[in-house]
């Protein structure tokens, strides 16, 4: 079992790519190139992380503990945001996935009137590695059956805790998309309508969801609102290849407190 501190070590390294902004409804608002650098010091005790963002000042930080708004997975995956949900407060978190030499991290923002407001996608890749071509993610890259598992870590030191998961897609005869869910013993199906790169997920007029379909294969489900004493999830998706790829799960509770991170990995058969 690895450390929090380890698992982020896994992320050292300089990171080429860009911070790319889109608004609630997947508008591109800015696309700012950047490079970040995670270097450990001090025999791994310390890590300085540079933040260079094109035509702004750099920010530098320096750390060596981690504090408890951050999980991180053995594969150095991770998540950092608010720890609890309250109205009337500006509230948001990232995700961040990382498979070889890429990483693909996902910030979601909502306002002081607990609306989404504006997504930030983040790919990168190491440097001395090729970036991979920009593949705007479509609908028809998900359809079909994946199978993978899920691992879920919590916030209150609980032992992690691993299932097996299926995912189906696929197109009624009314261009519906419908989704079958199935996680340990438990299954669920919902229904959403397509509407260019946005997937609504509508049934529940007081729990709507969306889920944007975004550049490099990345996808953002969110609440379009987070009502208090609901409980919520934000997730990130990321199709690395074809018949491969990675979600993370954020869940909060009824009372706004975050806690559990997923991260499941599947392939399509």
């Amino acid at each position: 079992m690895t450390s929090k501190w380890e698992r982020l070590l896994l992320n050292i390294g300089e990171w080429h790519g860009s911070f790319t902004s889109f608004s609630a409804q997947g508008e591109l608002l800015q696309d700012i190139k950047s490079v970040v650098s995670l270097e450990a010091l001090n025999n791994n005790q310390t890590i300085r992380q540079i933040v260079n963002l094109q035509g702004q000042e750099d920010l530098v930080l320096e750390y060596s503990s981690l504090s408890n708004s951050i999980l991180l997975f053995e594969n150095g995956a991770f998540s950092q945001g608010s720890i609890q949900f309250g109205p009337f407060s500006e509230f948001g978190a990232e995700l961040g996935l990382i498979y070889e030499n890429r990483r693909l991290r996902l910030v979601q923002l909502f306002d002081k009137n607990s609306q989404l407001n504006k997504l930030t996608l983040i790919p990168e890749h190491l440097a001395g590695n090729e970036s991979i071509a920009n593949q705007n993610l479509q609908i028809e890259d998900l359809l079909g059956e994946w199978r993978g598992e899920a691992t879920t870590i919590y916030t209150d030191f609980r032992p992690a805790n691993t299932v097996s998961t299926t995912l189906k897609l696929q197109l009624d005869d009314a261009g519906q998309l419908i989704q079958t869910l199935s996680f340990g013993q438990y299954t669920i199906t919902s229904s959403a309508t397509i509407q260019g790169s946005i997937i609504h997920f509508d049934q529940d007029p007081q729990k709507q969801m969306q889920v944007l379909l975004l550049p490099h294969g990345a996808s953002a489900t969110s609440p379009l609102k987070i009502n208090s004493r609901q409980s919520f999830i934000l997730e990130v998706g990321w199709l690395i290849k074809p018949n491969l790829r990675q979600r993370m799960i954020r869940s909060y509770s009824d009372k706004g407190e975050w806690v559990s991170l997923t991260l499941v990995t599947e392939e399509r058969i």
